[in-house]
């Protein structure tokens, strides 16, 4: 179960954006698995793509299209990772029949996918898939994009936001999925952001850059990056106005504005990560610079030990004194303080006087708490989500293709 998911609430249609979704049989059996989302003339694409080597064969044709753009197609189950040229193949085909079906070129759609790494698609499933999710495709088909694009998650995340840029009413919506082999590099697992602001290609590329670096680049669940993250920005200009372009006063007023909104997809995945009981924030302060303070984090939140710590909900201080010590950044243990929550663990390296066992197991035996790291080194401060290691995580893992 996901460890307290806000109520998803209702999701804004986005003007010049049509989603449909299908029971294609990719690998699921029961339910929906492949989604298209459609965009009208003149929509732009931006996007941030995992740095993992051995990259999906659709990452590496997405990555290639961005830019105008008029659909994207979207399958769970299989990975079409370590696929070689026949990925490739197979991916650009699966492209090629959702741009004669819906009257497009190919070298305009962009495919996504997600689920197990080293096995073929199944294309007279992604073709049948594909005529499907045409079919029912439409504004308000977001609920059941995100349905489909899932793989281990348990529900669906999505979240709307509605403000004002450079005078004009601006809406979007975004999507993610993502449960296990989560650690960012660029953004994360499959995310995708819909809005009716008007961008320049290069501005949609820079939002998604930005916006991945606030929210998706703040997460880990197990500390591995997958060979298909990618999140994706598209701008239908349906909102009027000329394009935004970046750098502009416009530019950060959308920034600020969509903020918010992947900064909750982030949390949301963190809340659902494979196993999960906690929902742990790691906020290092007093860094020499924002670089350290997130090399600790980081470290931290992907310690197997710290995370076993946090699932039990032992308060064993020592093994976050053992992740700061081996992050690698230049620190004096003497200027180290440590808090749970309010609760303070240790004070110049050494336990705090006022500290008892009973306080810590207090904070730790909530299902959302946070640790605090103060470095006495600087004025730089950062901050992670992550979450606990259970018997979960490792059913779930060693069960995966079962």
């Amino acid at each position: 179960m996901a460890v307290n998911p806000p109520p998803m609430g209702d999701l804004t249609p986005i003007d010049g954006i049509s989603l449909g979704a299908a029971q294609a049989g990719v690998r699921y059996r029961d339910r929906l698995d492949l989604a298209v989302v459609l965009l009208d003339p003149g929509s732009v694409v931006g996007g941030v793509f995992t740095r993992n080597a051995f990259c999906a064969a659709p990452v590496v044709v997405a990555r290639e299209r961005l830019g105008g753009a008029r659909g994207l197609v979207i399958n769970s189950g299989n990975a079409n990772a370590a696929t070689g040229k026949r990925g490739l193949a197979d991916a650009r085909a699966t492209c090629a029949h959702l741009a004669a079906k819906s009257g497009v070129e190919e070298h305009e759609v962009l495919p996504f996918s997600t689920g197990v790494i080293g096995e073929f698609l199944d294309m007279d499933a992604m073709r049948r898939g594909i005529d499907a999710a045409v079919a029912n495709a439409r504004p308000a088909g977001w609920t059941d994009a995100a349905r489909a694009i899932m793989t281990t998650d348990t529900e669906p995340k999505a979240v709307s936001v509605r403000g004002t840029v450079n005078g004009r009413g601006v809406n979007a919506t975004g999507m993610v999925k993502g449960s296990g082999m989560i650690r960012p590099d660029m953004a994360t697992m499959l995310a995708f952001l819909g809005t009716d602001a008007s961008l320049t290609a290069s501005a949609a590329n820079a939002l998604a850059r930005d916006l991945a670096e606030r929210s998706f680049n703040r997460l880990t669940i197990d500390g591995d990056t997958s060979t298909n993250d990618a999140f994706v920005v598209m701008a239908t200009g349906a909102a009027g106005g000329d394009a935004i372009s970046s750098p502009s006063d416009a530019y950060d007023e959308l920034l600020d504005l969509l903020t918010p909104l992947v900064v909750e997809l982030a949390e949301r995945t963190v809340r659902d990560g494979e196993g999960a009981t906690k929902f742990v924030t790691v906020r290092v302060e007093e860094g020499a610079n924002a670089a350290e303070c997130l090399q600790v984090a980081y470290t931290i939140a992907h310690s197997p030990l710290v995370k076993t710590a946090l699932f039990a909900g032992d308060p064993n201080w020592g093994r976050f004194c053992m992740a700061i010590g081996r992050a690698g950044a230049d620190i004096d243990p003497d200027a180290v303080d440590l808090y749970l929550d309010d609760v303070q663990v240790a004070s110049g390296g050494l336990v705090a006087q006022t500290y008892t066992e009973q306080a810590g197991a207090a904070v730790m035996s909530q299902d959302e708490f946070t640790v605090r790291v103060l470095l006495g080194r600087g004025t730089a401060t950062e901050t992670v989500w992550t979450s606990d290691f259970s018997y979960e995580y490792v059913r779930i893992n060693a069960e995966y293709r079962s």
